[in-house]
């Protein structure tokens, strides 16, 4: 498993716009893990921007993502894949209400522009998403966006 990303001294994932990826790791500088929260966020924009690589490169390569409407999904391609589907099959958009974390868990609880709500659970471990569990209304779904349900 490759190390944790490096942060400068003092900086704090996120605030100065930048990716850990952005930092040189150096043997001076301390590991940081991404805390569960941190991710989410993370989770949160790349879901936004529809960018189906980047949040299947947030899921260990044997994760689960269980949204209960479905059947669950393992593995990051499968996974990669649900994503591709659902971005091509309707327009969506994640506005967080509330965030929390407990240990290596991480709780969102979200709407969309067109009144849709739910709740997300996310299990990290190492800075990925090992397991994932999502819960809405998936007739509101697809009468929300004009979809007919199989």
């Amino acid at each position: 498993m490759p190390p944790a990303p490096c942060y400068p001294s003092g900086a704090i994932s996120g605030l100065d716009g930048r990716t850990p990826a952005a930092y040189p790791c150096s043997a001076a500088m301390p590991r940081f893990t991404m805390q569960p929260k941190d991710v989410v966020r993370s989770w949160i924009e790349a879901f936004n921007r529809a960018d189906s690589a980047a949040l299947a490169a947030m899921y260990e390569e044997n994760a689960t993502n269980h949204q209960v409407a479905l059947q669950p999904v393992t593995g990051r391609a499968a996974i990669r894949r649900m994503f591709e589907e659902g971005f091509a099959a309707a327009e969506m958009h994640c506005i967080p209400e509330n965030l929390f974390q407990d240990g290596d868990w991480a709780i969102l609880e979200w709407r969309d522009p067109k009144g849709l709500r739910g709740c997300g659970f996310f299990h990290i471990r190492n800075g990925k998403i090992a397991f994932q569990r999502g819960y809405w209304d998936r007739l509101s779904f697809a009468n929300t966006h004009g979809m007919k349900l199989n």
